[in-house]
């Protein structure tokens, strides 16, 4: 899977949702974090990244407090919200429900049918 690869709407998200429940993170540690765990397969671009930041912290799915960053400047740290929590975990139990599902159809031979 290449480094451009689309996300399903809602994906991003999620990744994000997951990536905060880690550890307190500012914007670009959200990225490094979302394209370590996925072994680089991910690049987010950081014009995705902040709107979606923006929308999840209106929707107090996650929680922003300003600090300072490793190089010493201003930057807004974000963690994840009780109800960021519950949001995640049904999330990941609805895309790992869809993903059985799709692997469970493309594994389907003729014979099976």
């Amino acid at each position: 899977m290449g480094k451009s690869a689309d996300l399903l709407p809602g994906t991003l998200d999620m990744l994000i949702l997951k990536a905060v429940s880690l550890k307190p993170l500012h914007g670009y540690g959200v990225l490094l974090r979302i394209q370590q765990i996925s072994g680089d397969a991910l690049e987010i671009p950081q014009g995705s990244l902040y709107p979606a930041l923006y929308r999840l912290e209106h929707q107090e799915l996650i929680a922003a407090e300003w600090g300072v960053s490793d190089n010493n400047r201003r930057a807004k740290y974000y963690t994840l919200t009780s109800a960021g929590r519950q949001r995640l975990q049904q999330e990941t139990e609805g895309w790992n429900r869809l993903a059985s599902a799709i692997a469970l159809a493309l594994n389907t031979t003729s014979e099976e049918v």
